[in-house]
């Protein structure tokens, strides 16, 4: 782990072992791949009580949203990284004749990966295991605000790897800053969208390119037909998992006004199945992160009518599950992402007007939509914009390493997941390669003559 004064030498460490040229070896990448395996599943309880003491996540969604999602993305990676890393033949154009052309996956260098505080430790692992699988050194910067998650990572990477290729800094925002002001050859970083501009543009200062897995209203359209029993659970085990911090929860719901009172009720019954009369005492409800982020979420209870939960405990961080109905696009709650356990409700008359809405504001990190009808599925799909989507679902499609994940517009730049994370962390290096045995002079000065057989040849 590198102290902030000691930030630059170890970024210079690092390149020195780059140099090397040792992080290209693919057994290397496959053996420290099966490292940080080691390190998650040795350390899966001391893990999960690092997220109970900053979110007071119950040890299933410590399980299954952090520690499985890591696990699984390594397991992706050892299984495809043979082929990822193989180059690749393209076919040589006439001109380039007699060649043999090939694209090779290269690693950028050292990368710096800056990770947020709602899933403090899957946010920041899943993209380490795409820089190691494309051959690269690490510099990880946890997310200060879940302190313990933090501590913990910082001392599982110094138990399990060297320094020089991996290696964790801790502090305040103005360690961030620090590290901005140094050069990497990437950066990634997940978190708001005002942090994604201010790191957007140190990394512009030093030409460095970025990923910025952002954030956003995302919506969740609702028509009249649909099963509302099973769209209520699936729309309130997405909005109210670990307390609504996530980043692709979602945001408000626009739902048909002919089934908004039923739907709502429904909603109301499946918190009460998740979490009992008093969701305070519930072991599976999380809590706010910290007292500032309390403080701006209470000040949202403000707006339109709560008709579910509402209570809140400021010494606990607690917010209870709440719908808030009666709000309007000029309210707070619709003017800044969440990020919370609070629900707003809006009303749509026919799917043009509910479009219409989702299209006027920024472009979401992730939409929802619950319908039967097939037709009405692919308008939504046709006619919207979004990182990414589920019909008939919630939060389920970043789970599959399959599916890269990412923000588009003001939710984010770039992809990772799976093979996207390996791209995401490698460049594209094209290769040609020319015998001695054959050579047209066509190409070569003087001219004279020669353009008539050159177009000619490329008819």
């Amino acid at each position: 782990m590198l102290t902030s004064p000691d930030v630059a030498s170890g970024i210079a460490e690092q390149r020195q072992f780059f140099a090397t040229g040792k992080t290209k070896d693919l057994s290397f990448r496959i053996e420290q791949l099966k490292r940080l395996q080691q390190a998650i599943q040795e350390n899966e309880l001391i893990i999960h009580q690092a997220l109970q003491a900053d979110l007071n996540k119950p040890r299933f969604e410590s399980y299954a949203s952090e520690v499985l999602v890591c696990l699984e993305e390594i397991k992706y990676a050892l299984k495809h990284i043979k082929s990822w890393v193989k180059p690749q033949k393209v076919t040589p154009s006439l001109a380039q004749f007699p060649a043999s052309l090939k694209v090779y996956a290269e690693p950028l260098g050292v990368v710096l990966i800056i990770g947020p505080w709602n899933y403090p430790f899957q946010l920041i692992i899943a993209p380490l295991v795409g820089a190691i699988a494309a051959g690269n050194c690490a510099v990880m910067k946890p997310s200060e605000i879940a302190p313990h998650t933090s501590k913990l990572v910082a001392k599982l990477i110094t138990q399990y790897f060297d320094p020089t290729f991996i290696t964790v800094v801790e502090g305040s925002k103005e360690v961030s800053q620090q590290l901005l002001e140094e050069k990497f050859d990437h950066i990634f970083f997940t978190g708001g969208t005002e942090i994604g501009k201010i790191v957007m543009q140190a990394a512009g200062k030093q030409l460095t390119p970025v990923t910025l897995e952002l954030g956003g209203k995302s919506p969740c359209i609702v028509d009249a037909d649909t099963p509302l029993e099973l769209t209520a659970r699936r729309i309130a085990w997405g909005k109210f998992m670990n307390a609504g911090q996530t980043c692709i929860a979602p945001d408000y719901l626009l739902v048909d006004k002919r089934i908004k009172a039923p739907l709502l009720e429904e909603i109301k019954r499946n918190i009460h199945d998740f979490y009992g009369d008093d969701p305070a005492t519930s072991p599976d409800y999380g809590r706010i992160v910290s007292d500032r982020h309390f403080q701006r979420l209470d000040g949202l209870l403000d707006a339109g009518k709560i008709i579910i939960g509402g209570q809140t405990n400021r010494g606990d961080r607690y917010i209870a599950p709440t719908v808030v109905d009666e709000v309007s696009w000029e309210d707070t709650v619709m003017q800044e992402e969440i990020f919370g356990p609070i629900l707003p409700v809006l009303e749509y008359s026919d799917l043009p007007e509910a479009i219409a809405q989702v299209n006027a504001q920024p472009k979401p990190l992730a939409l929802y939509f619950f319908s039967n009808n097939q037709q009405r599925q692919q308008q939504v799909l046709q006619e919207t914009t979004s990182g990414g989507a589920c019909i008939n679902d919630t939060i389920s499609h970043i789970v599959s390493p399959n599916l890269p994940f990412g923000g588009v517009g003001a939710s984010g730049i770039g992809r990772y997941r799976g093979k996207a994370s390996f791209d995401t962390f490698s460049y594209q290096r094209s290769v040609l390669n020319k015998p001695f045995w054959l050579d047209l002079p066509i190409r070569y000065a003087p001219y004279q003559g020669k353009l008539k057989w050159l177009k000619r040849l490329i008819r």
